[in-house]
């Protein structure tokens, strides 16, 4: 299987959990949870959120 990370929070996904969200214009994101789906659609950097991994 292949390993897969989060594209906000830069979490490691288990196979069989998560979500892949697909654009219109080829781009794949893969969320470990609704809240960075929702923080990467709001606009947030995740540097700038204390509990995401991604910039420290």
């Amino acid at each position: 299987m292949e390993e897969r990370m989060c594209s906000f929070c830069n979490k490691i996904i288990e196979p069989g959990t998560g979500k892949l969200y697909a654009r219109r214009d080829g781009t794949v994101y893969y969320f470990c949870s609704s809240k960075c789906e929702k923080n990467m659609k709001l606009g947030r950097v995740p540097r700038r959120v204390e509990w995401a991994k991604k910039g420290w």
